[in-house]
């Protein structure tokens, strides 16, 4: 006996071929399906229908990763020196920070793993398919091209499908394409190769659910190789770093260059004075614990977290911290239309009818012709076009429930795609009433007059679909409204002859209208200096529409389709990516090459999306944001953060808090780099100017826990600048170093470290042996001054007030007050070697610490003018 040669697992174009054509190709039949045998041969060949979680990392694996960030590394040098020099406290702070780190980062990874898992459950369970003449009940699976499997409303298709019959069978697609509209399936084989999924209409796909009716399909892909499987495997790619991360690891490798080079200058430099090597190593190891901000991990995931809980109150839930910040740099959002930027439910945007009479006639054809239903909670249920006429013709008065018992139906001839249109026939008395809707190009033709009441009016057909073309511009779907009165009901195979001699009633148009506040929240985003892109599976007309409305569109600007990307090289694409605004009739991988393309322009995009087709783009995007109500779980866990309220305008307040976020962090940076190279400048001018170490490792020890770690925590909690919206975003690629943190750095590091050697030498000279502590104190409130003066970078803290930052506040009060208690409480004398200074002494460690926070208030004054540090 010879074996039948197995079929691949994927038809190439099914919607190119014919059923028959595709019946033989799979050796299967439309009324017996294949045999049991031939299933199994099959899924042994092609393997389960189930999607592959390819590259899934092991947890050990991602809690190791953690483990090789460049700044981490340097953390765990400088503990392990720490422990060299005897300093446990600083080995056991670095370890803690370093831990803490790494299970944060463990969580954040292990939760994007969880995209692919969420995609298998997308898989229907159980399925109806045909197998040796029976329709059986199975797995789905167990699924293998040429099953020949039954739907009806409210099943998930199991596969991808090549229709073989249907019964008035629509299906919502929006997950998949974006498109907000149920689809009218149809049998026609189809000519073009290039269609969008969304125009393949005698497909139907994996993923997606039945809304109306009944088929009867041909399975053609299974898995990996469905359409939505091609998604599962553009989810199967590397998350690249965020700018926050970039940016510190920049940071991290600079800032251990430039320690190793002047712990060596400084080594060198004692040596060949003539100190002891060993007396100088140990100096450079100190020089290096001292220069090493082990704080400002600790400090920035905690201004993240912090920055996540305040974004929870604005209902924007963050997945992975980094995010916070990076909405703040965002230069481009790269928006979904359905179900973001949109509200996901048709809606009756306009009746053009010619008088109030007119109105009656038709809101009666919304009623009547219509097979929605009111549900048990009392909410409309069916297409979501027809539940649309249905509550507009309710809100204009007109019961649909009053009028289906007054005109009872009596036959109907059902919507489809060929005959685009809709009859009902309903008792009107003695006659009957014959209720038609449907396309204008379908309806128009079959009008002999307009509806005038108790006579007809002439009928300008061509004016009549200029009109409707008109509607249709506007970007809404227009229906055309008609009736006749019969003098009886036809016979039921003569119903169709009686659509003619049609009085026309006027034209509805209906249209996903835009959320509430979202055309504010573009006008900010704009007002941000960050450009708004819609991307969506719709038609072009209904896309540009949305997109004027909303602000996103002007004159200028361009709309492209699926199709006419797909014909651009990638050159000539990358020139067209900044002007075009609307992007529509697009395919999930489109949506990635727009992100990417964007980004190879410099840009650093966010992508909202709610649908399985936006989880590749929600993933590759710099930021990706997912819907919480309407989205899938697919593109949530995609996404760096969820809204959950599913408002483009919640975005307006996650940039606004991301700013402030990356704000703060900068704050941290230009407060920490400053005191640290203070403390490096103390030694190193000492060291140079032949005066003894002016510091002891206890004293660097109580500076780094007291006057960095505190006051960089509470900065954390600065409120927004004034005016952090109405900025340019910063450039994805902009050091963390830029607008003059290096200069300060250089600047205030050199000045602190220079009045600490200027008390050093006064109080040598004057204040004998408890000079040391005079050191001590001027830096640590020079510190304190510091973190006052740059909780800005542009106003003074006099217009800021002391108070619009309580916590920071109080903590500099606090520092002060613990830094008295180590001069003035007995027994801390013997912890710190410090010793008690005398009311002049005190008074002038205060004000050498005040001349570096007049300095900061004039740098900022500087700034305000425009003399430094200009963009």
């Amino acid at each position: 006996m010879t074996t039948e040669p197995v079929p691949e697992a994927v038809v190439t174009d099914a919607h190119l071929h014919d059923p028959a054509d595709l019946l033989r190709e799979l050796g299967s039949d439309a009324h017996q399906g294949l045999t049991t045998a031939q299933a199994q041969t099959r899924l042994l060949h092609v393997g389960a229908n189930a999607l592959i979680e390819a590259g899934q990392r092991h947890p050990l694996r991602i809690l190791l990763a953690q483990f090789t960030d460049f700044m981490i590394l340097v953390l765990l040098v400088a503990a392990i020196i720490a422990g060299l020099i005897g300093e446990p406290q600083d080995v056991v702070a670095i370890a803690v920070i370093v831990v803490l780190n790494a299970v944060l980062g463990f969580v954040q990874e292990y939760r994007a793993e969880r995209a692919m898992l969420a995609l298998k459950q997308m898989m229907a369970l159980q399925t109806r398919v045909v197998r040796d003449g029976l329709v059986r009940q199975i797995d789905a699976t167990q699924l293998v091209p040429g099953d020949v499997v039954d739907l009806e409303a409210g099943n998930i298709v199991p596969a991808d499908l090549r229709l073989l019959d249907l019964w008035s069978f629509r299906v919502n697609e929006s997950t998949l394409t974006g498109e907000s509209l149920v689809v009218e399936k149809s049998l026609s084989t189809l000519q073009s190769s290039d269609l969008a999924l969304g125009d393949r209409l005698n497909l139907a796909y994996k993923g997606t659910t039945v809304a109306y009716g009944r088929a009867r399909g041909l399975v053609v892909a299974t898995g990996m190789r469905t359409e939505l499987g091609k998604i599962a495997s553009l989810l199967d790619q590397e998350v690249g770093k965020t700018p926050l991360q970039k940016r510190l690891a920049a940071f991290g490798q600079k800032l251990s260059v430039a320690v190793l080079f002047i712990c060596a200058v400084l080594f060198l430099a004692g040596w060949l004075r003539g100190e002891m090597p060993m007396t100088m190593l140990l100096t450079a190891i100190s020089l290096a614990v001292a220069a090493i901000p082990e704080a400002l991990p600790a400090v920035v995931t905690i201004t993240l977290a912090l920055g996540a809980a305040r974004m929870v109150r604005y209902r924007a839930l963050i997945r992975r911290l980094p995010a916070v910040q990076t909405l703040g740099s965002v230069t481009t959002i790269c928006s979904d239309k359905t179900g973001t930027l949109t509200v996901n439910r048709m809606h009756v945007d306009v009746l053009d009818v010619a008088d109030a009479q007119a109105q009656r006639e038709a809101c009666k054809v919304l009623n009547l012709c219509n097979d929605a239903v009111r549900g048990a909670q009392g909410v409309w249920v069916g297409d979501p076009t027809e539940t649309a006429l249905l509550e507009f013709a309710a809100g204009q008065g007109w019961t649909p429930e009053q009028d289906r018992r007054h005109w009872p139906r009596l036959a109907e001839l059902p919507f489809s795609a060929e005959r685009a249109r809709m009859s009902t026939f309903h008792q009107d008395g003695d006659e009957v009433l014959m209720l038609v809707k449907g396309a204008p190009e379908a309806v128009v033709p079959r009008c002999t007059q307009l509806w005038g009441g108790t006579g007809g009016r002439h009928l300008d057909a061509t004016a009549l679909h200029e009109q409707a073309r008109g509607l249709a511009r506007q970007g809404l779907r227009v229906l055309a409204l008609a009736c006749r009165t019969l003098p009886g009901l036809p016979a039921s195979g003569h119903l169709d002859a009686s659509e003619c001699e049609l009085s026309f009633l006027g034209f509805v148009g209906l249209i996903d209208p835009p959320r509430p506040q979202a055309q504010e929240a573009v006008a900010a985003c704009k007002a941000a200096g960050i450009r708004v892109v819609m991307m969506t599976g719709d038609h072009p007309a209904t896309a540009a529409a949305i997109a004027r409305r909303l602000g996103i569109m002007d004159g200028n600007d361009k709309v492209m389709t699926g199709s006419e990307l797909q014909a651009l090289s990638l050159p000539d694409f990358e020139r067209e990516v900044k002007q075009v605004r609307v992007y529509a009739r697009l395919n999930p991988e489109q949506k990635i090459k727009i992100v990417q393309a964007l980004q190879e322009q410099g840009e650093l995009v966010a992508m909202t999306g709610d649908g399985v087709n936006d989880a590749p783009a929600l993933k590759r995007a710099d930021i990706g944001i997912a819907m919480g109500q309407g989205g899938t779980d697919v593109a949530r866990e995609a996404a760096h953060m969820t809204l959950l309220d599913d408002n483009f305008a919640t975005l307006v307040h996650a940039v606004r808090e991301g700013r402030r976020i990356y704000d703060n962090i900068r704050k941290f940076v230009k407060f920490t780099l400053p005191s640290n190279a203070g403390e490096i400048w103390t030694l190193v001018l000492a060291s140079f100017l032949v005066l003894p170490i002016p510091l002891l490792p206890i004293h660097l020890l109580w500076i780094n826990l007291v006057t960095d770690g505190l006051p960089g925590l509470a900065l954390a909690g600065e409120p927004a600048e004034r005016g952090a919206m109405q900025r340019p975003p910063r450039p994805p690629q902009e050091s963390i170093f830029a607008l003059g943190i290096w200069q300060h750095t250089v600047w205030a590091g050199l000045l602190m470290g220079g009045l600490c050697v200027l008390a050093q030498a006064w109080a040598m000279e004057r204040a004998g042996t408890h000079w040391q502590s005079m050191v001590f104190t001027v830096l640590t409130l020079s510190q304190l001054g510091h973190v006052l003066a740059v909780r800005s970078e542009r106003e003074s803290l006099f217009s800021q007030g002391l108070l619009s930052n309580k916590p920071l506040f109080v903590v500099v009060l606090l520092s002060v007050g613990l830094q008295m208690a180590v001069l003035y409480v007995p027994w801390l004398h013997q912890v710190f070697k410090t010793a008690p200074l005398s009311a002049f002494e005190l008074l002038l460690c205060f004000g050498l610490a005040g001349v570096l926070f007049v300095a900061v208030e004039i740098e900022k004054a500087m700034v305000r003018r425009g003399w430094i540090y200009k963009r």
